[in-house]
């Protein structure tokens, strides 16, 4: 069936000469994997520049239900985002961000308001000067909304731990070691009041900033099955000193 639809590009792998296989996150049917026939010049209706992770393109494609690879027919590019390939710090944000929505979106998601989350998040960080070192916080958290395991924030007094697996605070200990002590357990609800808006009132060194990325991290891996060691995660820990 030949569909038009918005996509974000999270990844693609060179197949052959001309061909890749693209892995897109769209808006109406979620998650899923195409091959492309990509034109080395500037006319083709599938153009390499406008593949690179992160893009936010219209697509055009053959989906069918018998087969997993469908087929990307034509591509045009939706919303430019020009700093996110400019700008050296929004450069490796958005490498971590696409390597990390890589393995947090499935295929079973469906698109619509996470689509829209996703796409409204990166053109705001395209078009902020300054004041988004802590970009990166703020999205992956509210993420975890559309994924399932937003953490429960009730309940919380001062001292209190919090349960990584449960996702909510506790007044003792569990046995087990994914928990947060105390001191980092109020950190989660600081970062929770954090938004886009507010972002830049809430000042972090970089040493607290990336303890953080390691939290939410491990917080993901806890959640979602086989979620890997990211690579870009050592570029981003670079950031904003």
């Amino acid at each position: 069936m030949l569909t038009k639809t918005e996509a974000l590009v999270l990844r693609h792998v060179k197949y052959g000469d001309n061909r890749m296989i693209v892995d897109l996150f769209t808006r109406e049917c979620g998650r899923m994997s195409f091959t492309a026939t990509v034109s080395r010049g500037g006319r083709g209706s599938v153009r390499r520049q406008m593949l690179c992770p992160l893009s936010l393109i219209e697509a055009e494609c053959d989906i069918s239900k018998r087969t997993r690879l469908q087929k990307l027919r034509a591509v045009r590019l939706s919303t430019p985002l020009p700093a996110l390939s400019t700008d050296p710090r929004k450069l490796s944000i958005g490498m971590f961000v696409a390597e990390f929505l890589c393995h947090a979106l499935r295929d079973e998601q469906q698109g619509g308001r996470l689509f829209d989350y996703i796409s409204d998040c990166l053109q705001w960080l395209d078009s902020r000067e300054e004041g988004f070192a802590n970009f990166h916080l703020v999205f992956l958290m509210r993420l975890s909304r559309f994924l399932g395991f937003f953490p429960n924030l009730d309940g919380y007094v001062r001292g209190c731990c919090f349960d990584l697996r449960s996702g909510c605070f506790c007044t003792t200990a569990p046995l087990h070691r994914d928990v947060l002590l105390p001191q980092e357990a109020a950190l989660i609800g600081l970062m929770m009041r954090m938004n886009f808006s507010t972002m830049h009132l809430f000042r972090m060194s970089r040493t607290e900033r990336n303890r953080m990325v390691e939290v939410i991290i491990q917080y993901y891996r806890i959640h979602i099955p086989e979620f890997p060691e990211l690579r870009s995660l050592d570029v981003l820990r670079e950031l904003f000193r």
